[in-house]
């Protein structure tokens, strides 16, 4: 046997794997008590990004060496950790546990599951699971849909079939016709990955009109009736209008019933960006957000957000199924045997990936385990806990939000009675006295123009005590 083969061997070998994985389950299962118990345990590294670098600059060896937990030690350890309950920052969630096991099973099998054959288990579980997102959207039978790899390709692939919906003529193999000035009509408070799409899609980023916000951050329906006029003035064509649900920097949802009833009566796809907040569809509390979403023509939804799930899993769903088809229709013979609307198991047709690995097992799995209520009950408990922080900052004389949080989204500004300064440079202060701490999480967004903290309050063990001791801590610092 060669050298390279005992190495091989020794590499594949079920009892060292076995040892391997004991030793990382072990670290994990530390890193886990120490988030959750451990008081004085950093929420993230404070280390500047090219101090980090220093940290991984050693050389690849020609050699190996018996380093593996070493290196996963050192990787928990300079990164940031999201189950800590004061992790405030970004949307993105503590898996469960359980989720992350899914992970690994799926990552081991690599079973691709652009076409069937490649992936038979979870192309099963895939169908499920949108047929189960369909219906909680109210969508009939006649929906469809897919998982991608997250929001942005998500919103992509709906805008995409939008376009080939709503031309007028058949973009995909024509291209854009001179003189045809496609647009879609989105709130400024839209995500970036809109206007991103819209440039992708060729129709230049300016084709993304923003349409103003009212006060409460949701698109403003006498706006959008003004500038969808000016449109067809210049003559433009527009072809959609995407809400929010929710808005990435606020929270705020828009009006899904009127926008629906506007797209109705202009011929317009109506296409949901529900990334973040789709997943309220399975409060009993407040699922009345998303009044209307029912009409429209295409959703995004990320599991990897408010249902826990490990990053990427990103459903798109459309109400007429056959759309599902039309954002990309090209051949394949090499993969595909039949018509695309032939083969709903080869999902190839209908993603941007022609790799895409096993998201659906992790999602299918966790609501067989804990049930669909568990999950109703956590999406409850972070919106009614930062409302409860909403009230707290409301009652106090030193700090005041952007707008009434309607999901578990806030954007909230320290502003004592003693300070005459700038607020915004206060908050920008206030922020790396924060993050220098490594005690507490969050980040900040611009307003209306003015600096904000924010917050996104998704991990499910924290508290309203977690937030108050927040704000304690920022009254501690010596900002001015």
């Amino acid at each position: 046997m060669t050298e390279y083969e005992t190495i091989l061997k020794a590499i594949y070998d079920p009892a060292q794997f076995k040892a391997l994985a004991t030793r990382t389950v072990e670290y994990l299962s530390g890193y886990l008590q120490q988030c959750l118990h451990g008081n004085d345990f950093a929420v993230l590294p404070n280390i500047s990004p090219d101090n980090m670098l220093q940290n991984w600059s050693a050389p690849f060896p020609a050699e190996g060496k018996d380093c593996f937990a070493e290196m996963i030690s050192k990787t928990i350890d300079f990164s940031n950790h999201l189950h800590h309950p004061r992790f405030l920052g970004h949307q993105v969630t503590a898996p469960l546990p359980a989720a992350a096991l899914c992970e690994l099973v799926g990552t081991f099998l690599n079973n691709s599951t652009a076409i069937y054959e490649m992936a038979p288990a979870n192309t099963a579980m895939e169908y499920r699971l949108i047929e189960w997102m369909a219906g909680r959207i109210g969508y009939d039978e006649n929906s469809s849909g897919f998982f991608t790899s997250g929001g942005t390709i998500g919103n992509l692939t709906a805008l995409l079939a939008a376009r080939q919906a709503k031309a007028g003529y058949n973009v995909w193999t024509e291209g854009i016709k001179e003189g045809k000035d496609l647009t879609v009509l989105v709130s400024e408070q839209a995500h970036y990955s809109i206007q991103r799409a819209v440039a992708i899609m060729g129709l230049g980023q300016e084709a993304a009109i923003a349409v103003s916000a009212d006060q409460s951050f949701r698109l403003d329906m006498a706006a959008l009736h003004k500038t969808y006029a000016e449109c067809v003035r210049k003559g433009s064509k527009v072809i959609a209008v995407v809400a929010n649900a929710c808005s990435t920097a606020t929270g705020s949802f828009d009006n899904i019933e009127r926008l629906a009833e506007f797209c109705r009566e202009n011929d317009l796809w109506l296409h949901v960006d529900a990334a973040h907040g789709a997943s309220v569809l399975l409060s009993d509390k407040y699922s009345s957000l998303l009044a209307g979403i029912e009409y429209a023509d295409s959703v995004v939804w990320d599991a990897h957000k408010m249902l826990l799930m490990p990053a990427l899993i990103t459903a798109v769903l459309f109400k007429d199924g056959a759309h599902s088809y039309s954002s990309f229709n090209q051949e394949a013979s090499y993969l595909f045997s039949n018509q695309a609307e032939d083969e709903w198991y080869n999902y190839a047709h209908r993603t941007m990936e022609c790799t895409k690995n096993m998201v659906g097992m992790k999602l299918y799995i966790t609501l067989m385990t804990y049930g669909t209520r568990f999950f109703g009950q956590y999406v409850d408990s972070r919106i009614t806990l930062t409302r409860a922080f909403a009230d707290v900052i409301k009652e106090s004389d030193d700090f005041e939000f952007a707008v009434k949080p309607e999901s578990n989204i806030i954007c909230f500004r320290y502003n004592p009675p003693a300070y005459s300064g700038s607020l915004d440079e206060l908050q920008q202060k206030v922020r790396e006295a924060v993050l220098g701490s490594e005690q507490f999480y969050l980040v900040q967004a611009y307003i209306k123009g003015a600096c904000y903290l924010r917050s996104t309050i998704i991990n499910p063990h924290t508290t309203l005590e977690h937030l108050k001791e927040l704000l304690a801590f920022i009254r501690t610092r010596e900002l001015f």
